[in-house]
């Protein structure tokens, strides 16, 4: 699809990831863009193509009414997130239920209700920010890595059950962007806007899928090996 013109909802969009997506949408001259987040009073509006809507991924009606008032939505970016940094053995079990429940059924449910907005505008795209931790796991963040597993292979079921209605559906994985909820982690960093570029890039192409940094070609490349090589790697031993 042309992203010129076009009207887009992106999710998170009060920083980092999101905000930059705004912001590169304008730039490609998008007709308008809902900018939402949880806490919509924290986005800053500088361009009168943008409308704030409050969106809260764990809060089914708020879905519900953004999807009201966005009717004209022709690609859904869903960026929101969190990471709660908890492991799978010892952390807070609340916790791990709140990574499932925001990337897995948060995502799921902004799609569900905005998959037949799309459909009455001609099909669109929806982007999905997952992460390369879709793929493999990490000490610091099982947690969100399993979240981000589930979240992908949605992805992937959702592009066949939306095919008959010309929708593409995009996964995008990175490794780490320079963002608040990075911050506490000293790993190599890409600046955000590279996600949201190299993502309408794919959207304008027609691609299902978008490697965005080195760490997601690597962490792709991996797959087809043993995984005993791979994690070897990850822990040294």
């Amino acid at each position: 699809m042309d992203v010129t013109g076009s009207i887009a909802l992106v999710t998170g969009a009060n920083r980092g990831i999101g905000r930059r997506f705004v912001d590169e949408l304008l730039a490609r001259d998008a007709a308008k863009v809902y900018a939402t987040a949880r806490r919509p009073e924290l986005i800053e509006v500088s361009d009168p193509r943008v409308e704030v809507l409050h969106l809260d991924l764990l809060d089914a009606r708020s879905v519900t009414l953004a999807a009201a008032a966005a009717p004209d939505v022709t690609l859904l970016v869903n960026n929101a997130g969190i990471a709660t940094g908890v492991s799978l053995l010892t952390g807070e079990l609340d916790k791990v239920r709140a990574e499932l429940d925001t990337h897995f059924f948060g995502t799921l449910g902004v799609i569900r209700a905005f998959a037949p907005v799309l459909a009455s505008n001609g099909g669109g795209a929806i982007v999905n920010i997952l992460s390369v931790l879709s793929w493999a796991a990490s000490g610091e963040a099982n947690a969100y890595a399993a979240a981000k597993a589930a979240e992908w292979n949605m992805t992937n079921g959702l592009r066949l059950e939306l095919a008959d209605q010309k929708t593409l559906v995009q996964g995008v994985h990175l490794g780490a962007a320079d963002t608040d909820i990075m911050a506490d982690y000293d790993v190599p960093k890409i600046d955000p806007v590279e996600v949201a570029r190299a993502s309408l890039d794919g959207v304008q192409s027609g691609a299902i899928e978008v490697l965005v940094d080195d760490a997601s070609r690597f962490v792709k490349a991996s797959l087809s090996a043993d995984p005993a090589e791979f994690y070897a790697q990850a822990t040294g031993n």
